[in-house]
Formats: structure tokens, C-alpha cells, sequence
């Protein structure tokens, strides 16, 4: 399944556990020897809600929460799983989070998600940044500085704002963001763009390398634009990523992000 472009093998594990996930997500994502994505996403059964998602990155390293992986859980729990809820709710490493299925046809064609507050306390990102906040703040990333805006929304963000988004070095950019001695568990980084009508963005996933999309860094970086002065709290935000179109907003406590989810195709596969 993937939400614009951000795609992962999504494994129903409500009968039988997956063993040695990590090295799952390893073998499967290549996308030249294998089914290919950007990591897999186990979808299991929960006690303290209607199911449970765990997401490993392509290089096996375990992230808190996708908003784009989200989404596809609300989307296969509906279609695949009978719970036809227009509301449900999904347990994460990053809490449990209330998703609100738009259905057409018994068609679940959009989903929101309550992505809950930005957290903005550097050392609980973690970013190795002192005070308060790390907002605008300069980051000597290889001899260059840069401004960048550092929060987590359930993963850890550093956002660039940049005038030509298009034509970055982002394969080795990223990387060296990625690995800053600033961020001790690495860091997601969202190179974006302002534009009239909203945000463009480029995304660097820790663990993945850049991808068409990310929910959490679309997240990151409308809050980032609102806490530098580019928007505004409380009205939708669109966040333009190479895969497509994510709507956000934040109403500077909680931040909402509306998108769709998209079945690619499904099998089985021998371990």
C-alpha cells in the first residue's frame, strides 16, 4: 500500500506473528531483488485499541509513527478487517492515534489523523540543541551553515527552509543530516520550499533515504512554517511532496493531517 508514493509492505499479523522483522524490512524493500518499498509495517492486534502498528525502516531500524503508513492501516482495517467505524483508533510507539475514515462505496478514500502536539523541547526529540526550542537556529552541517527548525512529531524533524527545493543535493545532503553529531538518533529532514499557495518539500528519512513522501516530515515542516511566520495556525496547510498532496493543520496544540491511502497490489512471499 503506499500514501502518495510513500510505500510499505504491509504484513497482517492478527493470526500469526512475523519473526525477525528487521530483518524483513531488510531483505524485502530492495527494490531491485525484492518486492520492493520504503520498509514494512506489521498490523497486529491491540488491547487498548482497534489494532496496532509497528513500522521498520528499509535498513531494519524501527520508527514510532508514519502518518502515510497510518493511514493505509485505517484504510486496510476497514476494507480487509471489517471494522467499519468511521472512526478508529490505532496504538503506535508514538501513542495511540484517532484516525477519521472519509468512505465512498465502502471505499475508504481519504483519512485524518490527529497527529497530537508538536513536541519542541530539544531533548526530547532528541536534539542536541540548548534551551526551550531549537526554532531558526544555525546547525554547521560540513563546513556550511544552515537555519533549521527541530521538532518531533512522534519521529524527530530538522527542517530546512530552502529557495530552490528542486535542485538540491539531496542524496548527499541528506546523508549528512542524517548522521549530525546533533541528533543522536539521527534525524528526518525536510528541505522546503515557500510557495504562494502552500509548501513544497523534499524529504530525507532517516533509515530510508529521500522518499516520495512523509506524514510526519509534511507534519513537521507546515508547524515549522507557522512557527517562523509563513502560515498560520488554523487553516489547511497544503504540503506538495514529489509522490502528491498532504493537507495539514495546527492549531498550534494539535496537528491534523488529511490524505489518501491506495491499495498497490498483494501475495505472499517465501521467508
Amino acid at each position: 500500500m503506499h500514501g502518495i508514493g510513500n510505500d510499505y509492505i504491509y504484513f497482517d499479523c492478527f493470526e500469526e506473528e512475523l519473526k525477525d522483522p528487521e530483518a524483513v524490512a531488510v531483505r524485502l524493500s530492495d527494490r531491485h531483488f525484492s518486492v520492493g518499498g520504503d520498509g514494512i509495517v506489521l498490523i497486529l492486534p491491540s488491547e487498548v485499541a482497534d489494532a496496532k502498528m509497528r513500522m521498520f525502516n528499509a535498513d531494519g531500524s524501527e520508527g514510532k509513527m508514519c502518518g502515510n503508513a497510518i493511514r493505509c492501516v485505517g484504510k486496510y482495517l476497514y476494507e480487509k478487517r471489517g471494522i467499519h467505524k468511521e472512526k478508529i483508533f490505532v496504538e503506535t510507539l508514538s501513542g495511540i492515534k484517532e484516525l477519521s475514515l472519509d468512505v465512498k462505496d465502502g471505499q475508504v478514500e481519504l483519512v485524518t489523523v490527529d497527529m497530537g502536539a508538536p513536541i519542541f523541547l530539544p531533548k526530547e526529540i532528541p536534539a542536541n540543541f540548548g534551551g526551550d526550542r531549537a526554532v531558526n537556529v544555525p546547525l554547521n552541517v560540513d563546513g556550511e551553515t544552515y537555519l533549521v527548525t527541530c521538532l518531533s512529531m512522534g519521529n524527530p524533524h530538522c527542517v530546512v527552509f530552502t529557495k530552490d527545493v528542486e535542485n538540491l543535493p539531496l542524496e548527499t545532503l541528506g546523508k549528512k543530516f542524517e548522521h549530525h553529531p546533533a541528533f543522536p538518533q539521527r534525524v528526518n529532514t525536510e528541505f522546503v520550499e515557500v510557495k504562494e499557495n502552500g509548501l513544497m518539500m523534499r524529504v530525507w528519512e532517516r533509515g530510508s533515504g529521500e522518499t516520495l513522501a512523509c506524514g510526519t516530515g509534511a507534519c513537521a515542516a507546515a508547524v515549522a512554517a507557522v512557527v517562523n511566520g509563513y502560515q498560520t495556525t488554523n487553516r489547511e496547510i497544503p504540503v506538495r511532496l514529489r509522490g502528491g498532496e498532504l493537507k495539514i493543520v495546527y492549531t498550534g496544540e494539535r496537528v491534523y493531517l488529511r490524505g489518501p491511502a491506495a491499495f498497490s497490489f498483494e501475495g505472499t512471499a517465501e521467508l
